[in-house]
C-alpha cells in the first residue's frame, strides 16, 4: 500500500508510504480521496493528521504514468481534486505534517489542510510548468502571498521551511525528530474538545473564507487539460523521465 491509516485516542494518522518519493498514479489518488473522506465520518475520530516517511512528504503525482499515457491525466486531476477537497471539506480538521520536498500534490494537501506544521528541512515547490501541466496556484495562494506564488510557479524555484514560516503559511518549524510529537500534541489538545463544537467552527470559518478553492482549482484544471495540447508538455514530461535538458519549441 502507498499509505497506512491508525486510529488511536480520537485521532487519525494517514501515513504516506511509497518510496521513493511519495508520487502517487491515479488509483492512488483516488484511494487517498476515499480514505480521507471515511475518516471525515468515522465516529472514532475527531482529528486527522497526514503525515510521510520517505525523503519527503510528496512529490504529487507520477510522473512516468502521464508520460506512458498522458490520457490519464483525466483521472490524475480528479484524484488531486477529490483529495484537496476531501481534506478542505472534510467536517474534522485536517494537521499536516510536512518534511523534505512538498511539490505538485503535496502542496495541494497542505493549501487544503486547517494547520500545517513542518520540519526545518522541508521545502516547497511547483514544477508544473516544466512538467508540462498546470494547477496547484489555488492552494499555494492559501499559503503564499499572491506575488510569491506567481514567482513560484514561473521560475519553478523552491523556498525553504523558514521562509515559509514567515510567509505565514506554517504553524511552526521543527527539527525532523520531533516533527510528529509537534503535531500529534496539536492533535491531541483539539482531540480532547467536543467533535460537534469543533465541526461546527470548522464548517463556519470554511464557509467565511474568500471565494470558492474547489472553484478555483477546477478553473486551473482546464488549463491542464489544454496544456496537454501542447507538444512541449510531452516534452517536458519526456525530459523529466529521461533526467535531460527539455528542448522546446521557440
Amino acid at each position: 500500500m502507498a499509505f497506512e491509516t491508525i486510529i488511536k485516542d480520537g485521532i487519525a494518522e494517514l501515513v504516506f508510504n511509497k518510496p521513493p518519493v511519495n508520487a502517487f498514479d491515479s488509483l492512488e489518488w483516488a484511494s487517498i480521496a476515499q480514505v480521507i473522506v471515511e475518516l471525515g465520518v468515522d465516529n472514532n475520530v475527531n482529528v486527522i493528521v497526514i503525515r510521510a516517511e520517505g525523503r519527503g512528504f510528496c512529490a504529487g503525482v507520477d510522473i512516468k504514468e502521464l508520460a506512458a499515457d498522458s490520457s490519464k491525466i483525466v483521472a490524475v486531476n480528479k484524484g488531486n481534486y477529490d483529495t484537496f477537497e476531501a481534506i478542505h471539506r472534510n467536517p474534522k480538521p485536517v494537521i499536516v505534517a510536512l518534511h523534505g520536498f512538498v511539490l505538485g500534490g503535496g502542496i495541494g494537501i497542505a493549501g487544503a489542510a486547517d494547520i500545517v506544521v513542518a520540519s526545518a528541512c522541508a521545502s516547497f515547490g511547483v514544477p508544473e510548468v516544466d512538467r508540462g501541466a498546470m494547477g496547484g496556484g489555488a492552494h499555494l495562494q492559501r499559503l503564499f502571498p499572491v506575488q510569491k506564488v506567481r514567482h513560484m510557479y514561473f521560475t519553478g524555484d523552491f523556498i525553504d521551511a523558514q521562509e515559509a514560516y514567515r510567509l505565514g503559511a506554517l504553524e511552526s518549524v521543527v527539527d525532523l525528530s520531533d516533527l510528529r510529537d509537534s503535531v500529534m500534541a496539536i492533535a491531541a489538545k483539539i482531540a480532547s474538545k467536543s467533535s460537534p463544537m469543533i465541526q461546527l467552527a470548522k464548517e463556519a470559518l470554511t464557509g467565511i473564507e474568500d471565494g470558492n478553492l474547489e472553484d478555483k482549482y477546477r478553473w486551473e484544471q482546464g488549463f491542464t487539460l489544454q496544456a496537454y495540447t501542447e507538444g512541449d508538455s510531452q516534452e517536458g514530461r519526456d525530459a523529466f523521465i529521461e533526467k535531460r535538458d527539455a528542448k522546446f519549441s521557440d
